[in-house]
């Protein structure tokens, strides 16, 4: 069975993180297994200063495992490589029955675009941006054609997703 994944994209302060836990939250409720991608735009840190696995890394490793009775983390640095495609990243993920992923606007996977009235940018991503089929804004007042979902109609946008990838 082909991967099912659905994303959630907007501008920065749109509300897509927020949105992310909440259907990964209400997804999981009702059964499904569920994982998720998250894109980020700068350098991020996972591990801290002065732990082993920090240490591990700057000490040269290309990838650093973590692991404990709890749960496991793989760290790969990039030392100059091309960032790794969304696909690249899919294909390394256990499977599940959906994998949310916020943010990778421009690849082709369908996806519900965020919007805020406090987004630094509230330029509409639909139509400019592939995949986008659906809206989920905090404006009662929004002019759009696709479905449009209130931000906190999680619930709403959960049958959404299940509905429009054919879950269950």
């Amino acid at each position: 069975m082909a991967q099912r994944v659905f994303g959630i994209t907007g501008w920065k302060n749109s509300g897509k993180t927020t949105l992310t836990v909440r259907l990964t939250a209400a997804l999981t409720k009702r059964g499904l297994k569920v994982a998720t991608v998250k894109h980020a735009h700068h350098s991020f840190e996972v591990d801290r200063p002065g732990t082993d696995s920090f240490r591990h890394r700057e000490a040269g490793a290309v990838e650093t495992a973590i692991i404990s009775s709890r749960r496991w983390a793989l760290m790969h640095e990039l030392r100059g490589e091309d960032e790794p495609s969304l696909a690249d990243i899919l294909a390394r993920l256990s499977p599940s029955d959906l994998v949310l992923v916020e943010g990778y606007k421009r690849e082709p996977h369908p996806k519900i675009e965020c919007r805020r009235l406090d987004a630094l940018d509230r330029t509409p991503l639909a139509g400019a941006v592939p995949g986008v089929v659906a809206v989920a804004s905090d404006s009662p007042d929004e002019k759009e054609s696709l479905p449009l979902f209130s931000l906190d109609d999680v619930e709403a946008i959960a049958d959404f997703i299940v509905r429009h990838l054919g879950i269950g």
